[in-house]
């Protein structure tokens, strides 16, 4: 039988939207039951507070527990590996850190890639750091720092919260593009390194800002620069390092990725919900107090960055013979 002309267009339209039903209906039913967010650190710490306050603000969104899982361990790559094996439903996500951009190149036996295996859902922000140097340091500005290690060549002990984490590249791009030649002493977190700091036993670090803010405002430390491109409003008067050292920029940063193929519909959802959080005052109060400077955006841009950070600090590791312990 042959169809009339109209009413062929109108099942071929008809069967084209067929596979879209399907997808609205799986976004419109997400979350169907608890969501689990699994942070890579221990509770307590500022990546466990961002992933609680993420959580709690998708939870009252969604109507469903977005429930956070602390998997601490191998610089962040246990609780990264449990989410990247996990089923790409919707219902296993990640607070993604800085971390997992600097260990795809510190590490050569990770089980999984993080850009290949991972689908960028959101990013939420960025945490700055600060140079700071012990007062016995006779250097009040970067330019002075640099010219002072120069006069004494590995001399000066550089701390950070551990080797290759955030902290510590951020010292040796800052060895790379000054010059000079600083001795890396790694502590079990940057808690550990601050008395060592203060007491003078170690002379510099590049700490985040708001664990520094007290011993700098106390007179304990004296700040030089922030890592940062431009300068923060928790010390406006102190420079970035860009100034002195064009292009330089080190930093932390949180998102939530999930496992790869995770449908489209879910991720740009949670995506959505995301934004939402970061556009809500309160929470952007609640993230600024802990450092975080919010920036949104889609999951693509986000994919961007991560790839961007990878390839940056693949390139420091590698310069800087950085290994893992």
């Amino acid at each position: 039988m042959k169809l009339p002309r109209r009413h062929f267009l109108q099942l071929a339209a008809g069967a084209a939207a067929l596979p879209v039903f399907p997808r609205i209906a799986r976004a419109q039913a997400y979350p169907a039951r608890p969501v689990r967010l699994t942070v890579s650190v221990p509770a307590g710490g500022s990546p466990d507070i961002v992933g609680r306050l993420i959580g709690q603000w998708l939870s009252e969104r969604l109507g469903q527990p977005f429930v956070v899982e602390n998997r601490p361990g191998a610089s962040a790559n246990i609780g990264t590996e449990a989410v990247v094996r996990a089923a790409a439903d919707g219902y296993s996500l990640l607070l993604a850190m800085s971390a997992n951009a600097i260990n795809a190149s510190v590490y050569d036996n990770l089980r999984f890639n993080f850009i290949r295996d991972t689908t960028p859902v959101a990013s939420i922000g960025t945490i700055p750091l600060v140079m700071v140097v012990n007062p016995s340091v006779p250097a009040t500005t970067v330019p002075e720092f640099i010219a002072h290690a120069k006069t004494i060549p590995g001399k000066i002990n550089m701390a950070s919260g551990g080797n290759a984490t955030p902290l510590h590249v951020a010292g040796e791009l800052f060895k790379m593009m000054a010059g000079v030649n600083l001795t890396h002493v790694p502590y079990r977190g940057e808690a550990a390194s601050l008395p060592d700091l203060v007491s003078g036993q170690v002379q510099v670090m590049f700490g985040v800002l708001p664990a520094s803010l007290g011993y700098i405002r106390s007179g304990q430390l004296r700040a030089l620069a922030v890592t940062s491109p431009k300068r923060q409003a928790a010390l406006p008067e102190l420079p970035a390092m860009a100034e002195f050292l064009p292009g330089y920029e080190a930093y932390g940063w949180y998102g939530i990725v999930a496992p790869k193929g995770t449908p489209p519909e879910i991720v740009e959802k949670l995506n959505k919900e995301i934004n939402a959080a970061l556009a809500d005052a309160k929470t952007r109060e609640r993230l600024t107090d802990l450092g975080c400077a919010v920036f949104a955006g889609s999951p693509a841009d986000f994919g961007k960055f991560i790839a961007d950070d990878t390839e940056k600090w693949g390139k420091v590791v590698k310069l800087a013979g950085i290994k893992a312990e």
